[in-house]
């Protein structure tokens, strides 16, 4: 016997069979799950928290990044389908405000309510016929042959079992299905390089009408403090008033390990680390923004985010790289399947950059290829969201929710496609694809 291993002998049982099995349930794999059981596919949703929504709850983002683009110095929404569902139901729960100009008030982002959030993603869910499975890790996959998935391995309090499945979809924002199953991949730029994870954290007890101006003052307030000395982990802070205007959510942090390098959202020692030492931080800042902040004198936190933030680990090498010139350039492809108009947003060690097309000079989205969400090697697995095939740059930008529900309701699509046609997630018909997205309200950014 190895003192370092265990030797495991197991019979685990298969809880059922799908035909389409989702991992994840963040923007991609909600727009995953409900387009493909749509298609009259049975279909199952594995997420390891209680609720939706991925990082847009657990992480307390609270906005839709993405959903808009600066056209020609215009701020038009051109993520549609799904997304505009979402947007429908919040409304009607009161749970979404209008779209806000952010990045310098050069394009549009727009709050929601994380409770109603939650609600809306689980009435998604249901009306679509999913089948929720809420609690569960997946911990690998079961191969039926080298470039063949055939089950879904998970781990819960009912202890392990497994998923079958003929399509599945990766939608775990660390690429683990794809990892598991051999797919090739790499992890940040290449180089040890990875953006770095934000705790962010909920504030109430705001004063709003004058904490409008000690938004705009924190900045100098915290730049002086730097010069007598005070340190703070990332330059400026984030806040924005939520749906309640009392409430507040700050952006705030950056984490680091102790060697300087991003923490690694794969590596389960290093996120024990940081879940501490972001909330260190959370209210480190808290104490100096109460401080000296006109309008936060009496606020507290009432809540700091269930986890970090994390922006970028593994991502597929698949049949094409979304890119940062892809992004810059508003590119074009004849596999589209939507588009994405944010920026390219780093969050680095020394701070955060941002890069946008050259708005109002530009059309200011690009569409998104069908094929970065195509692993090779493996026949029956579709990657969609923030783990798809991009490069470290293009990644800083097609991360956000908007590109993420294109390429989740994309991926529901064509997996539904192929199970139809009975072939691979690579042979369907982009046409056919294209045609079926567009008839479910999706901007394909053909016309204009």
């Amino acid at each position: 016997m190895n003192a370092r291993t265990i030797t495991e002998s197991l019979n685990t049982p298969v809880m059922g069979e799908f035909e389409v099995v989702v991992l994840g349930g963040g923007p991609s794999g909600i727009a995953a799950a409900a387009a493909a059981a749509r298609s009259g596919r049975s279909t199952i949703l594995v997420e390891r928290y209680g609720f939706l929504g991925g990082s847009g709850t657990a992480a307390c983002i609270s906005d839709f990044c993405g959903l808009h683009a600066n056209v020609h110095g215009e701020h038009r929404q051109v993520v549609h389908g799904i997304a505009d569902e979402i947007q429908e139901r919040l409304q009607r729960l009161g749970g979404l405000k209008d779209p806000h100009l952010s990045l310098r008030s050069m394009i549009k982002a727009q709050v929601y309510d994380l409770s109603a959030y939650k609600i809306v993603l689980d009435q998604l869910m249901q009306q679509s016929g999913v089948k929720l499975l809420f609690h569960a890790f997946g911990v690998g996959v079961h191969m039926d042959s080298a470039n063949r998935i055939d089950a879904l391995f998970i781990e819960s309090k009912s202890g392990r079992a497994a998923i079958r499945g003929k399509m599945f979809i990766d939608c775990s924002g660390d690429a683990d299905i794809a990892a598991w199953s051999g797919a090739p991949y790499e992890y940040g730029d290449g180089r040890g390089n990875s953006l770095y994870p934000s705790m962010k954290f909920r504030i109430n007890n705001v004063d709003p009408e004058r904490a409008k101006d000690g938004r705009n003052l924190l900045p100098k307030l915290m730049e002086e403090a730097e010069a007598r000395g005070r340190k703070f982990p990332r330059k400026g802070a984030l806040m924005r008033p939520q749906i309640n205007h009392i409430e507040w959510v700050a952006n705030a942090t950056l984490v680091k390990n102790p060697d300087g390098t991003a923490v690694d959202g794969t590596n389960v020692e290093q996120m024990s680390y940081g879940e501490v030492e972001g909330r260190r931080q959370c209210w480190d800042v808290f104490e100096f923004i109460k401080s000296v902040t006109p309008g936060f004198e009496n606020a507290y936190i009432v809540d700091i985010a269930a986890q970090l933030g994390i922006r970028q680990t593994r991502r597929i090498l698949g049949e094409y790289m979304l890119t940062e010139e892809d992004i810059l350039g508003c590119a074009d492809f004849e596999d589209s399947i939507g588009v994405n108009g944010w920026p390219v947003e780093a969050h680095t060690a020394t701070g955060v950059t941002i890069k946008f097309a050259n708005v109002p000079h530009s059309r200011g989205f690009n569409q998104m290829p069908y094929r970065m969400m195509l692993p090779e090697k493996i026949d029956n697995l579709l990657v969609a969201g923030r783990c798809a095939s991009m490069t470290y740059d293009g990644q800083s930008s097609a991360r956000v929710s908007g590109p993420c529900l294109v390429m989740g309701q994309a991926a529901g699509t064509a997996a539904a496609l192929a199970i139809k046609e009975g072939i691979g997630a690579r042979a369907i018909s982009i046409p056919a694809l294209q045609a079926r997205l567009e008839a479910n309200g999706a901007f394909l950014g053909r016309k204009w």
